[in-house]
């Protein structure tokens, strides 16, 4: 079977993003194989939610969507997936995500994050994929308090089980862009909010328990911040990646590094709003929008969490003219606005 330049694979296709960036590549007219395990990390039944977003979306056409329950894992199963479809992209957002639950379970982080992206890139190598896009995550910068972050900066010091196998999921993908001149390029996502969101991060457990009237956990005292990036935003940057594949940087010097560019077709890069917000004017706002007040616990600051997170986005923009355009002002009221109707038909 040739490959179909027109087919894009997408793992983690019930997560957050992967249902986001789907629904984008649809309704662009592309055919997408959306791959996910539905695994029990966080509340099953909003996976299957997000699937059906897409299966009864307006512009869904017939033949352009499959869904495959598949552990990446799995690469025996994967491998029947890859040579049954030979797919042009692979968008590659599935992992196991989290940072504190890696505390209490690090062998499912070795096992998605390593073993299942050493899967992905094999696959990719041997069907001749024209582009990997892959997932990375601003916690690589660790322990670096140099803001804003930029891509050249170094990561060698990470704080969590979570951001070093990010980090090596950088570092594979740059291996075998050398050895099997592939183009990958992987995007460090600054905390993403928005519709359809993820249980675990902070706008859907404060969101949830402000509604509820059950306390929150403030840590570092709310001495912290986030560069909220709204999941619109983060779509269309990924899609404009998509289909401008990584290549080698004709100007790098051996001698003196860079460390996002490479001799080989490998590029990374920053998605942020490149505008942090401080978490007490966040939970402020969430409060604003809930009409509701927060009952604040104010905790320390766990050790593997990081202080403030910056994105410098300039790498990005010279790339596709990337600019977000939502403000966290904007964006937490439209979330908190799909979140009230959600948790009216989920939690009552």
């Amino acid at each position: 079977m040739s490959k179909n330049n027109d087919l894009i694979f997408v793992t983690g296709a019930a997560g957050f993003i992967g249902a986001a960036l789907s629904l984008e590549l649809l309704k662009n007219g592309f055919v997408v194989v959306g791959i996910d395990n539905l695994n029990s990390y966080y509340d099953v039944n909003l996976k299957e939610k997000r699937i059906q977003n897409i299966e009864e979306s307006s512009f869904l056409k017939k033949n352009k969507w499959k869904f495959f329950n598949c552990n990446i894992a799995d690469d025996n199963q994967l491998s029947k997936l890859f040579k049954k479809f030979k797919p042009s992209i692979v968008v590659n957002l599935a992992a196991q995500a989290g940072v504190r639950y890696s505390l209490k379970f690090p062998k499912k982080y070795i096992e998605s994050n390593l073993v299942g992206f050493s899967n992905i890139l094999e696959n990719c190598a041997k069907n001749n994929v024209n582009h990997l896009v892959y997932a990375s995550s601003s916690s690589v910068y660790g322990g670096n308090t140099n803001l804003p972050f930029s891509e050249e900066q170094s990561v060698d010091h990470p704080v969590s089980l979570y951001a070093a196998t990010k980090k090596s999921n950088e570092l594979m993908a740059h291996a075998y862009s050398h050895i099997h001149n592939l183009p990958a390029t992987g995007l460090r996502f600054f905390t993403v909010y928005g519709p359809w969101g993820r249980p675990d991060m902070a706008p859907m457990i404060f969101a949830k328990s402000i509604l509820q009237e059950e306390p929150i956990e403030v840590f570092n005292y709310g001495e912290m911040q986030r560069d909220f990036t709204f999941i619109k935003d983060i779509v269309q940057a990924i899609f404009k990646c998509c289909f401008k594949p990584a290549t080698i940087n004709p100007l790098f010097d051996t001698c003196n590094p860079s460390v996002a560019t490479s001799f080989a077709p490998h590029r990374i890069f920053n998605i942020g709003n490149s505008s942090p917000v401080k978490l007490l004017k966040f939970i402020d706002l969430l409060e604003y929008h809930l009409d509701k007040k927060a009952i604040k616990v104010f905790k320390p600051m766990l050790k593997v969490d990081v202080k403030e997170t910056y994105a410098n986005i300039t790498s990005l923009d010279e790339w596709i003219g990337f600019k977000p355009k939502t403000s966290f002002e904007k964006g937490i009221k439209i979330f908190a606005d799909w979140y009230s109707k959600y948790y009216s038909e989920n939690y009552k």
